[in-house]
C-alpha cells in the first residue's frame, strides 16, 4: 500500500496495512488480559445488571414500551464505569515498568493508542450488548420505535467512545491506577453536567453578561449532543462532536507516550 498512516520518532514510514496489523497486536494483547484477569466478566456483568435493573424498575411504573429512560441514565453512570475499564490501560504498564518494553516494539506510539482503544471500546461493546435482552421485550410487550432505539444506542456508542479516549489520555499521565480512575471519572462527570440546565443556570447567573454556563454547554458538554440522538436526531453536527473530541483525546494520549518514547 502505497498511502502512509503515520510517522514513527526515528521517522520511519507506517503503511496502513501496517498501522492496522499493529493495532490488532495491541487490541489482541488488551483483550486477553481483560479476560484473563476477568476483568471483563465482572465489569460487563456489574455494568448490565445495575443499567438494566434501573430501566426495569422506571419501566414497571411507567409501563411504556420506550427506552428514553435507559439512555437518559447512560451519561452518569458511564462517568463512573468507564473509567474503571481504561484506569488500568498505560497506569500499570507505568507501575509495572512494562510501557517500555511496549515503547520498544517496532510501533509507533499512535498504534498503540489504537491498539488500547480498541480493546477497550470492544468491552464497552459487551456492555451494550448486555441490553438488548430489553429491546427484545420490547418488541414482544408492545411497538417500540426502533428508528429512536438505533438512535440511542448511535448517541451511546459516540458517548463512550469519548470517555474511552478520555480515560486513555489522564492513565497515560498517571502512573497510579486509583489516580486515573479519580481524574478521569472527575473530568467525565464535569463533562457531563455542564451540559444540565440547573449547572448551566447556575452558571449564567454567576456572570449573566457572559453567559459562561451556555458557552461551555454549547461547546464541550457532552449531554446535549448526545441528547439530540436520544431525541431520534442522528445530526451531523453532534457526530463531529464525539468525533472531534474523540481523536482530540487519542492524540494527546499519542504525544504523550511519544515525548515519553523520545
Amino acid at each position: 500500500m502505497s498511502g502512509t498512516a503515520s510517522t514513527g520518532a526515528a521517522g520511519n514510514r507506517v503503511s496502513l496495512g501496517e498501522f492496522c496489523a499493529g493495532v490488532q497486536v495491541v487490541a489482541r494483547r488488551e483483550l486477553g488480559a481483560y479476560f484473563e484477569s476477568a476483568i471483563a466478566y465482572v465489569y460487563t456483568i456489574g455494568f448490565v445488571v445495575l443499567a438494566n435493573s434501573m430501566f426495569m424498575q422506571e419501566f414497571f411504573l411507567a409501563g411504556t414500551a420506550d427506552m428514553t429512560s435507559y439512555f437518559q441514565r447512560m451519561p452518569l453512570l458511564l462517568a463512573v464505569f468507564l473509567p474503571a475499564v481504561t484506569m488500568r490501560l498505560w497506569a500499570e504498564e507505568r507501575k509495572q515498568r512494562t510501557i517500555e518494553l511496549l515503547l520498544t516494539l517496532p510501533i509507533v506510539p499512535l498504534q498503540a493508542v489504537c491498539g488500547k482503544f480498541v480493546a477497550a471500546l470492544l468491552l464497552y461493546g459487551l456492555f451494550l450488548i448486555g441490553s438488548l435482552p430489553i429491546v427484545v421485550m420490547l418488541a414482544v410487550l408492545g411497538s417500540p420505535d426502533l428508528g429512536l432505539i438505533v438512535s440511542g444506542y448511535v448517541g451511546l456508542i459516540a458517548l463512550g467512545a469519548l470517555l474511552l479516549a478520555l480515560g486513555l489520555f489522564l492513565s497515560a499521565l498517571s502512573a497510579d491506577q486509583i489516580v486515573a480512575f479519580v481524574s478521569t471519572a472527575c473530568c467525565a462527570l464535569l463533562l457531563v453536567l455542564l451540559g444540565d440546565q440547573r449547572v448551566v443556570s447556575v452558571l449564567d447567573g454567576l456572570a449573566p453578561k457572559l453567559a459562561g454556563g451556555t458557552l461551555l454547554a454549547e461547546s464541550i458538554a457532552l449531554t446535549p449532543p448526545y441528547e439530540t440522538f436520544v431525541a431520534g436526531s442522528l445530526e451531523l453536527s453532534s457526530l463531529v462532536h464525539f468525533g472531534a473530541f474523540t481523536a482530540l483525546f487519542l492524540w494527546l494520549c499519542a504525544h504523550a507516550l511519544e515525548q515519553r518514547r523520545t
